[in-house]
């Protein structure tokens, strides 16, 4: 068995058939010359790699990866694909409302490209497109799903959104613990691990060269367009960095980004039971909490649950701590238990985490080092299935140093605002968190917020970052 199938269910599903496993590429060895470079072997590269092929397929493209392609946040994830219609608001203050409007189309076209592009490869990698609905697990969070509606509203994308009272809401997903919240006509679900390794697949058959269980020296912030390892180099005439948060520890983005855990849980097949609580599609979930806890069925009848905002890093460095967690499966499975006390005896066949990467404008960003040959997109918080779809066509056509209808989205060249300087930044960064969720939890029990944790979980936005 591949070493990446160890990592999580999805990635053992997904290497247990021929036709996602697929052969392994061997390390880099000595020194090779290509068009294009990329770092990372996850969606941004592929993606990157993919659309590059498809506008000259006689580009020669390298792809180097550290363990094996799928192995980070791409094949870990929750496997939700959506744009960005639910972070309508946020947009609109980064952006201005214009600029959010933008994103949000493009988003749009992100989904609908993936959705084609394995209904035209003809793979099977579980996509649903149920749409989501987001819910209030509290009655606390009823103040959050009215402030999402306000949002769209005021983006001009309401007509989007469907708000549901709490019985609505049973009708789509019946559990005691859902007390309202809103259908989103935007994605559904996916196996991302089929996908990211059925996109290596292609990438191959197109000509892409791979090399895994390779590990890049970190670029020099000069923009030299050559990738060095401890086994050789690749002197391009392009490079693109696209290895998510593992780049938060390289000097050029060590202020510009936060990685924090996130762990996942997925219970054994009980397709019955979820036939009696109403959730038989491909539908996402997720509550409105700070610390989100985000949940999705597979077509086999298993529910996977996430919980977002758990063990972050003080030195900026991703390894095994991301890998699993005990403090994180435990509140995973007991999220499960809570909302679907129906599966209380169905067994957890496996749990996992992953990092993410955190800028402080909660946002995506992609520009270029000095020199204008050194590209990179970073920066997805944990919702990046689909954008990294958006931001591989915009690197693409900045390689080719041609102009698209989104190589001028708003995010695109925007610098976030730098997060304060080792220890503080992980310091910080693990106090704010402990205080979200000690917030949110009390808030979702009913109970009083500390003066001392009202205090701490507002320190962010006084310094004009925003956690999400």
């Amino acid at each position: 068995m591949s070493d990446i199938a160890r990592i999580c269910w999805w990635l053992s599903e997904a290497m247990s058939h021929p036709e996602f496993a697929g052969e392994p590429a061997t390390p880099l060895r000595g020194d090779t010359t290509a068009d294009v470079a990329i770092v990372g072997g996850g969606f941004t590269g592929l993606w990157t790699a993919w659309h590059l092929k498809q506008s000259d397929p006689g580009v020669d493209v390298v792809v180097v990866e550290q363990s094996e392609c799928g192995f980070g946040a791409s094949g870990r994830n929750g496997g939700f694909i959506s744009g960005y219609t639910d972070q309508a608001g946020h947009l609109a203050d980064v952006y201005g409302l214009d600029g959010a409007c933008a994103i949000i189309e493009a988003g749009d076209t992100a989904v609908a490209g993936i959705a084609h592009w394995l209904d035209s490869q003809g793979i099977d990698a579980w996509f649903r497109p149920d749409g989501s609905m987001a819910v209030a697990s509290s009655v606390a969070q009823l103040g959050s799903i009215d402030n999402q509606l306000a949002a769209a509203r005021r983006v001009g994308i309401a007509d989007r959104f469907t708000p549901l009272d709490r019985d609505q809401v049973r009708t789509h997903c019946d559990s005691d613990a859902f007390h309202g919240g809103y259908l989103l006509d935007d994605g559904g679900t996916v196996h991302p691990a089929r996908l990211a390794r059925a996109l290596r697949q292609r990438c191959i058959d197109a000509g892409v060269r791979i090399y895994e269980n390779t590990t890049v020296t970190p670029p020099n912030p000069d923009g030299r367009a050559i990738i060095e390892t401890a086994a050789g180099t690749v002197r391009a005439g392009s490079v693109v960095l696209g290895a998510n948060a593992w780049m938060a520890s390289w000097p050029v983005f060590k202020r510009r980004l936060v990685v924090r855990g996130t762990y996942i849980a997925i219970t054994a097949p009980a397709p019955e039971l979820l036939e009696q609580i109403n959730w038989t599609n491909g539908m996402g979930i997720c509550d409105v909490r700070s610390s989100l806890r985000y949940l999705r069925t597979t077509p086999d009848g298993r529910i996977a649950l996430g919980v977002g905002g758990q063990r972050g890093s003080f030195d900026d460095r991703v390894d095994a701590r991301f890998d699993s967690d005990e403090v994180g499966r435990r509140n995973a499975v007991s999220a499960i238990r809570k909302f679907f006390p129906s599966f209380r005896d169905v067994p957890i066949e496996a749990s996992w985490g992953g990092p993410v990467d955190l800028p402080s404008t909660h946002e995506p960003f992609i520009g270029s080092l000095p020199g204008g040959r050194v590209h990179y997109a970073v920066g997805y918080t944990g919702h990046g299935v689909a954008p990294t779809y958006l931001m591989g066509e915009i690197l693409a056509a900045r390689v080719r140093g041609v102009e698209t209808a989104h190589t001028s989205l708003p995010f695109v060249d925007y610098t976030p605002r730098a997060w304060p300087i080792q220890p503080f930044r992980g310091i910080g960064a693990s106090m704010v968190n402990a205080a979200v969720v000690k917030r949110d939890d009390a808030l979702d029990e009913g109970r009083r917020v500390g003066a001392f944790t009202k205090f701490t979980t507002g320190l962010p936005e006084r310094f004009g970052y925003y956690i999400g």
